[in-house]
């Protein structure tokens, strides 16, 4: 049989190259992908959620670069980039970009887009990741000049996230629940919490997508995407657990693996409450949990344990010297009683419910760990939008909560700053930390920011300021009609 062979890129939880064959042909200009979870918002302004809201959004509106399967930043709207000088990034914009309704692509929407972001009363979900920029300045039509109060060597990682409304259209739509395309599809059918279906813009600017069609399905159920796959409804989930992989690959119809993601996995410590306050006790409970035991026990030998720090080697600032606190239940209980806490009292140890993968799971198994050497430890499941209002609005985490952390910047200062002072995540408060987060922060010189990276998370391992734990896998099941070359960042995109 001869195969028709139609191929692209896809980067989600990774990114896939997908061939059809003629006896499928009537699908062939059709890609469906399951997300996890629904869409929240159309208005890339008023999200930092890559595996659905930005991942959906990138394939609607423009952004001046983005981050490629091989997870380096490539070019979109903007065709070069550069520091001139330590507070001012140049960007050379394609010529001839329009938005759907006609409005052009060019300096002055960019600059109206960066103003929109930073102004107060707007109200931006991703204001704070431009809290250094001053200003933006049209050259000419085709050039944009950024200005920063301080230098700012990760904006151009960080506008990978960075998407573009047309602002005439903007002024008089609600961008929140309308679209007007720039991007290389726009929307023809919305249905909230249960799919978008895209299809190609006729006067996108870009290389013609590979399909004309581009199908995301809500499917939050592990299993009823798993079942969706096996029934040839999806051409890729991400998220199965590591003990259906084994299952999948024998159905005849689908293949799965793991890879490393960039998301790591951590019980992060309310150093707020007691006794997390106590460094003895802290670093008890970094001896306590055996990452190696949970890697094999749960994710069968398919995930990496953190090496006692936020950072795994992608990021920008990862520091190699650095080891996992090895598992020794007797120093836990020697400096349990070193630390002087009451042990009686209640440690609770929350987990949002179907987020992470296995994450059930692996709270159980820590908090039994826990409970081995001497801690009275209680679960609270919660509700993971329930959980994030806790956290960063109530800003009442317990003392413990089981989470995953990643940036897709893969830079270090995104990571990082998420525990520095100030930060609407940050429940640590060390005042040395975010004094070494901010001068690397301005400093231009790479070996100079990655010395300070290295001083930033040695300070984390030391004071055990989270219990550290793995790298969760990016794990992943596609039809026996897509060939797929896995990459470990969130992105779930048609175009790659």
């Amino acid at each position: 049989m001869l195969y028709q062979t139609r191929a692209f890129l896809l980067a989600g939880a990774a990114g896939f190259l997908m061939s059809m064959t003629s006896a499928n042909a009537q699908d062939a200009d059709t890609v469906t992908i399951a997300l996890r979870v629904a869409v929240n918002t159309l208005d890339p302004h008023m999200s930092a959620s890559v595996g659905s809201d930005l991942s959906v959004l990138s394939h609607i509106y423009p952004a001046l670069v983005l981050r490629g399967p091989d997870l380096k930043l490539q070019p979109s709207l903007a065709e070069s980039w550069e520091m001139v000088d330590d507070h001012t990034w140049r960007f050379k914009l394609t010529s001839g970009a329009t938005f759907a309704n006609g409005e052009k692509i060019d300096a002055a929407a960019v600059k109206w887009n960066l103003d929109r972001v930073l102004d107060k009363d707007v109200g931006a979900r991703i204001a704070g990741w431009f809290s250094l920029v001053s200003e933006a300045i049209v050259v000419d039509d085709l050039t944009l000049d950024v200005k920063t109060s301080e230098p700012y060597p990760a904006f151009a990682d960080q506008l990978s996230m960075f998407f573009l409304l047309p602002p005439e259209w903007t002024q008089s739509h609600n961008p929140a629940t309308e679209t007007m395309s720039g991007g290389a599809y726009h929307v023809v059918e919305n249905v909230p919490g249960d799919h978008i279906t895209l299809e190609t813009n006729p006067d996108y600017w870009g290389e013609t997508p590979a399909f004309e069609k581009v199908v995301f399905r809500t499917i939050p159920e592990t299993g009823g995407r798993i079942a969706a796959l096996m029934a040839g409804e999806i051409d890729l989930v991400t998220g199965i657990p590591t003990t259906e992989l084994e299952r999948v690959n024998s159905s005849g119809v689908a293949t799965a693996d793991a890879i490393d993601s960039i998301r790591m996995m951590l019980a992060k410590i309310n150093h707020q409450k007691a006794p997390m306050e106590n460094r003895a006790f802290r670093q008890a409970l970094n001896y306590a949990v055996d990452k190696e035991g949970i890697v094999e026990a749960i994710f069968d030998g398919k995930a990496t344990v953190a090496a006692c720090q936020l950072l795994s080697e992608p990021y920008v600032g990862y520091n190699p010297n650095l080891q996992p606190y090895p598992y020794d239940p007797e120093k836990a209980r020697q400096l349990l009683q070193e630390s002087g806490v009451d042990l009686s009292q209640e440690i609770e140890t929350e987990v949002p419910t179907a987020t992470y993968l296995q994450g059930d799971e692996v709270t159980k198994i820590v908090a039994a760990q826990l409970q081995e050497v001497g801690l009275n430890v209680k679960i609270t499941e919660i509700e993971f939008g329930a959980f994030m209002n806790k956290q960063l609005r109530a800003r009442d985490l317990a003392q413990l909560a089981v989470q995953g952390l990643a940036w897709p910047t893969i830079d270090a200062d995104g990571m990082l700053t998420m525990f520095a002072p100030g930060n609407v995540y940050d429940y640590w408060n060390n005042a040395e930390f975010g004094k070494i987060l901010d001068e690397a922060r301005i400093t231009t010189d790479k070996e100079k920011r990655n010395a300070l990276y290295a001083d930033a998370t040695k300070l984390m391992c030391d004071e055990a300021a989270s219990i550290f734990l793995y790298l969760q896998p990016a794990t992943f099941g596609v039809s026996n009609r897509v060939e797929w070359a896995a990459r470990g960042d969130d992105w779930v995109r048609a175009y790659d």
